[in-house]
């Protein structure tokens, strides 16, 4: 090893000038700016004098004033060639000598003076050093081909061949690396340890450019393509339009065989050529494009000539119906006569082979009729749809009309609005694939109306026979048949549902279940589903007929099953914690055990007197949960005999009251 320097134990006082962020390498020419006053003090002091001057990195680059503490030890020993001033700032082009620690600041004011000794140069001369320095020259030269921006004199000097320590430090200089990372090649002296960091330094840069000449390229050509594609269709658009022979594309030619196999009626037909027509004149970057795609989507999945076979033999749908539902005699009774005269309709339309004229085939095109289900919460109107659906072999759509205040949800939004859509009507129709689907209208009585409108005035012709076989869509525009379709309606009240609306249903009241339904109901279908629900089963635990009853009477008192339902639930999760436990639980639930499980009767029964009293008369009274017996007390009180009459009575009821005491 040998030793560039015999004074490196020397120490020279010199001006001290801080750099906020970079470093000066030694070998390497720099122009600096400088604004702070101490800078330009000591650089212009350091001109006027021997032109030498130490500069040493901050720390941190926010510090205006710094000290010694804020500063790094190692600094580099420069001289200042030029000096030029302008507005304000100092413009120096610097020349690094040599390597310096800061060993003490003598002054700060009015620029920092302080004393520095030169750092020795370790330089190895051996084989692996001339190898490293090979090595970092082709790979300079190789980033700079592949677009590192170096200065051209600085990088024909390296290549023309320089010593090993001024090459490890000119690309020091030259690389993109963090001020620290270029303070740690500043801090090292041996020329070997500098060559291998910087060489590590350089084939990661290396990495990084490529990567960047390789994203860049491909967006070039991406970009170069699309401008390429975007004229080539303009000339295309232009010999088409001059020779009067357009040639589709391939999604114009989609579109049409799409068209061709929805088989729509001549209308919709009609529009959807039209359409298409105008989209195949359409630039791609037209605004109205997406639009009609969307439009044409739409109108192309309609399922316009796709229907459901009618497989279902009347026996096997009243099988299916008894099977999911416990009593509902009248409405079982309708939705069988539906498919007996579907039936028949189907094979007087087969046997015909005369050609119906076209005022009869509008006579006969009133569709299905339109059944409300109206009754209290929780009697089965809303699942006995899904029953239907399936005794028909058909699809199944629900939609709730509860809380709708829009009429656009019914009818659609015409296309002139961004976000159109067609109404939930039209949308179930499409999703459900089919254009006779079993469609439920949930919560009838629920619908609301507002600025927007009345939604219940849009369901006029939807629920329509005589008109719903041309039902409009604000968003489709033309007329889609809907009398395939069996729609259902559900409701708890008729008296919140227009009256034209009503007119054109055909209504059929659930009453509320009796005691013995809802023991049937619950014997067969909800008891077995709890269980299932909770992880039991039959083998596992029974319930009693009379425990059944027991809980029917006292601890439930609705039209419905649901109340009666959540008890039964209530049971199997007391049973399921017990067996969890590993608690001895009994096979079959008695009337004792219920209370255990469900607590203290909620109700109590209301008996009759076996003798008549004076002054008391048994009335009867009818609720949605069943019939009850009253007791109506009559009281002589003194005074002038007339009628007083209390409790919260309605006005019928006062009458009623007079009348008999007349």
């Amino acid at each position: 090893m040998a030793i560039l320097s015999d004074s490196d134990k020397s120490e020279k006082t010199l001006p001290i000038v801080a750099i906020r962020e970079g470093v000066i390498f030694p070998h390497t020419e720099v122009v600096l700016t400088f604004g702070r006053p101490k800078s330009i003090a000591g650089v212009e002091a350091a001109s006027k004098s021997g032109r030498l001057i130490c500069f040493v990195t901050q720390k941190n680059p926010r510090i205006n004033d710094p000290g010694k503490s804020d500063l790094y030890e190692v600094g580099t020993l420069a001289n200042i060639d030029r000096v030029l001033r302008t507005n304000g700032e100092l413009h120096a082009l610097v020349k690094g000598i040599a390597r310096v620690r800061l060993e003490s600041i003598e002054s700060e004011k009015p620029y920092m003076v302080g004393k520095v000794s030169e750092i020795p140069e370790i330089v190895e001369d051996s084989n692996e050093v001339k190898a490293l320095c090979k090595h970092l020259t082709s790979n300079f030269k190789k980033a700079v081909n592949i677009g590192k921006s170096v200065d051209f004199m600085i990088f024909m000097r390296l290549m023309s061949g320089v010593d090993a320590a001024e090459l490890a430090d000119q690309i020091a200089y030259a690389l993109d690396l963090r001020t620290s990372q270029k303070q740690e090649l500043l801090e090292t002296p041996e020329v070997r340890k500098r060559l291998e960091k910087i060489a590590t330094y350089l084939s990661s840069e290396i990495k990084v450019l490529d990567l960047e000449r390789t994203i860049a390229s491909k967006t070039k050509k991406r970009f170069d393509k699309s401008v390429r594609e975007a004229m080539l269709r303009e000339r295309k658009r232009t010999i088409e339009k001059e020779l009067g022979e357009a040639e589709e594309t391939d999604e114009i030619k989609e579109l049409q065989m799409r068209i061709k196999k929805a088989k729509m009626p001549k209308i919709a037909a009609e529009k959807a050529k039209k359409e298409l027509k105008r989209l195949s004149r359409m630039p791609p970057q037209h605004p109205e494009v997406g639009y009609i795609r969307t439009f044409l989507d739409w109108l192309t999945e309609m399922p316009w000539s796709t229907s459901t076979p009618n497989k279902t033999t009347i026996a096997r749908a009243a099988k299916i119906l008894d099977e999911d539902h416990y009593g509902l005699k009248k409405v079982k009774e309708r939705v069988v006569e539906y498919l007996a005269v579907m039936k028949l309709k189907e094979k007087n339309q087969k046997g015909k082979k005369s050609k119906t004229s076209k005022k009869k085939k509008i006579e006969e095109t009133g569709g299905p009729t339109i059944l409300c289900f109206v009754g209290p919460p929780g009697v089965g109107k809303t699942s006995i749809g899904k029953s239907i659906a399936r005794a028909l072999g058909r699809k199944f759509v629900r939609m709730s009309l509860g809380g709708i205040r829009d009429e656009a949800e019914i009818r659609g939004h015409r296309r002139t609005y961004v976000g159109a859509m067609p109404g939930r009507i039209i949308q179930g129709v499409k999703n459900s694939g089919t254009n006779n689907p079993v469609f439920m209208l949930d919560e009838i009585d629920k619908v609301g109306k507002d600025f927007r409108g009345d939604p219940s005035a849009a369901l006029l012709e939807a629920l329509d026979p005589e008109q719903n076989h041309e039902f409009s869509d604000h968003y489709l525009e033309v007329p889609f048949d809907l009398s395939k379709v069996m729609f259902i309606t559900t409701g708890n009240i008729l008296d919140t549902v227009p009256p034209a609306l009503r007119d054109r249903m055909e209504v059929i009241r659930f009453p509320g279940y009796t005691e013995e339904e809802k023991f049937h109901i619950a014997k067969g279908f909800l008891w077995a589903k709890q269980l299932r629900f909770n992880g039991l089963t039959m083998k596992v635990v029974k319930l009693a007929d009379p425990a059944l009853h027991h809980i029917i009477r006292r601890y439930t008192r609705e039209a419905g099953v649901r109340e009666l339902e959540r008890s039964l639930a209530t049971v199997c999760r007391k049973l399921a914690r017990k067996i969890a436990e590993k608690k001895k639980v009994k096979k079959t639930i008695t009337k004792t055990d219920v209370h255990k499980f469900l607590g203290p009767a909620r109700f109590t029964e209301t008996l009759a007197e076996k003798k008549d009293e004076v002054g008391i008369a048994t009335g009867l009274a009818y609720t949605q949960a069943g019939g009850d017996i009253l007791f109506i007390e009559v009281a002589l009180m003194p005074g002038k005999g007339k009628l007083l009459l209390t409790g919260k009575l309605g006005e019928v009821m006062k009458e009623s009251g007079k009348a008999a005491l007349s």
